[in-house]
């Protein structure tokens, strides 16, 4: 049993080497520290709350109408649920691994005491992951950022004649791509809100709605290893490995944009027809997540001058450049919030709901994955190259995909076969679920209301099953 005064977690350098097989070695660590089984049985219950997300809202949606049936019957005027509002939160994808948190942190104050807790939240979690999703997403959203990245593409899109398909191709393509030099949430973020503008507005199916965002969150996922610098899970090992772009190029670059355009074009080939129909549809406005009308300033048809824009790009770009420095890009953030303020008249106002739920989503994350260490780890080591590249994508489907490589990093003398086939598996399952990697939780926040609010678990794995198969053949086929 672990000494009240013992490190917490317990480093993985620190667990006894153990004889026997992997269940003895997983054994013998819950013997050593209990808290291990209790740490991830709360966050197994997490990963299966996201599953049940929806059946939440759906209730809500029933209670909230039972409610107002019986305002109506009893003559009152219609008000909020207070059940219908708890339903609501409780199946919110965004805060459900920050409301298992709270058991999680109890369990700590309970098992180590106040000390221990506030020193693992203050000293041992990361939470500059979180915090810098909450800064580009809120950039990347921006309307100026928005219509400059749309501006572009659709120089791509007009080459195929404009039509949706021809910016369902352009966005599922270059978009993930830019997420190599403006990092995976800003790329994420601008394709989500594109895509919803330029395809989910005209209403397609949910074969193809779902097809969509798996290809998205996939393309995502491995198009920010063209360098070394832009996509969490590589940037983990950058630098433990020493692994630069000329690397990232020559083992991942070239694979992944391969296995996007394959993907994309594989799946236009399969949904032609309603691509192609969707042109003759007639698109329901999109809001781009700014209310600068709601609150009566500025003119939304008023064009926005190039030097707004321009301010906007250069705060971006300060952003990505300071992405391991909260300290600066949450400076920058606060200078930024005061320009977007003053150019209100040209209806640049944000509104950073999403973006904080996306951050509060990531915060949850990385606070219950600090403590799957004890597991991950053993798994990861005892595997040779191919189960490895299989186990580090099944992994990656119920952590992030950061923490998968991560925790390969702490295995001494790693085997560079080994080391490519881990960061392979953690970047292809990256599309699996919502929370594989970190922009996906960005992604859903923007596109969950084309999915009555949540996103399907299942169905979502569906629709980035095919693309997933086919990374995997592009990492390690070719």
């Amino acid at each position: 049993m672990q000494h009240a005064d013992a490190p917490f977690p317990l480093p993985l350098t620190d667990y006894p080497r153990v004889s026997g097989g992997l269940f003895d070695v997983l054994t013998a660590r819950i013997e050593i520290d209990s808290f291990n089984a209790i740490a991830t049985a709360i966050f197994f219950l997490a990963v299966v709350h996201t599953f049940f997300a929806t059946r939440f809202t759906d209730a809500a949606r029933r209670e909230q109408q039972r409610h107002d049936a019986d305002a109506d019957t009893a003559g009152r005027a219609r008000t909020p649920s207070v059940a219908a509002e708890l339903l609501h939160f409780l199946g919110e994808v965004e805060v459900i691994f920050g409301l298992w948190g709270i058991p999680l942190v109890t369990g700590i104050v309970f098992s180590r005491g106040w000390t221990t807790a506030t020193h693992y939240l203050n000293n041992t979690v990361n939470y500059t992951e979180p915090m810098f999703v909450v800064v580009i997403m809120a950039l990347a959203s921006t309307k100026p950022i928005v219509e400059l990245a749309e501006s572009a593409l659709r120089r791509i899109a007009d080459l195929g004649g404009g039509t949706p398909a021809a910016w369902w191709i352009t966005i599922l393509t270059i978009g993930p791509l830019l997420g190599s030099f403006i990092t995976e949430p800003a790329a994420m973020t601008i394709s989500a809100l594109l895509l919803g503008r330029q395809f989910y507005d005209l209403k397609p199916s949910r074969v193809v709605s779902y097809a969509t965002l798996g290809l998205l969150f996939v393309n995502v996922s491995i198009g920010g290893t063209l360098t070394h610098f832009a996509a969490p899970p590589v940037l983990m090992v950058a630098r433990p490995w020493e692994w630069d772009t000329v690397f990232m190029l020559s083992q991942f670059g070239w694979r992944a944009a391969a296995s996007i355009v394959v993907s994309t074009v594989a799946y236009y080939a399969v949904f032609r027809r309603e691509l192609r129909a969707l042109a003759l549809r007639e698109p329901v406005a999109d809001i781009i997540p700014a209310a600068p009308e709601a609150s009566g300033l500025g003119d939304p048809r008023l064009p926005i001058p190039w030097w707004v824009t321009g301010t906007y790009v250069l705060f971006l770009v300060w952003t990505v450049v300071n992405a391991h420095y909260p300290a600066l890009f949450l400076a920058g953030f606060l200078f930024f919030l005061g320009f977007d303020r003053a150019t209100a008249a040209y209806s640049t106002l944000s509104d950073f709901r999403t973006p904080l739920l996306v951050g509060f989503f990531l915060a949850g994350l990385v606070t219950h994955g600090g403590l799957q260490g004890w597991w991950i780890g053993p798994v990861l080591s005892r595997l040779t190259e191919a189960p490895l590249f299989v186990g580090s994508t099944l992994l990656t489907a119920f952590n992030d995909n950061a923490l998968i490589t991560y925790l390969a990093t702490l295995v001494p003398n790693l085997d560079q076969n080994l080391q490519l086939a881990v960061v392979q598996g953690a970047v292809t399952g990256g599309g699996l679920t919502v929370i594989a990697n970190a922009p996906n939780p960005a992604g859903q926040a923007l596109l969950g209301r084309f999915f009555n609010g949540a996103v399907n678990p299942l169905y979502l794995l569906a629709g980035a099953a095919i693309p997933t198969l086919i990374a995997a053949a592009a990492f390690r086929a070719m």
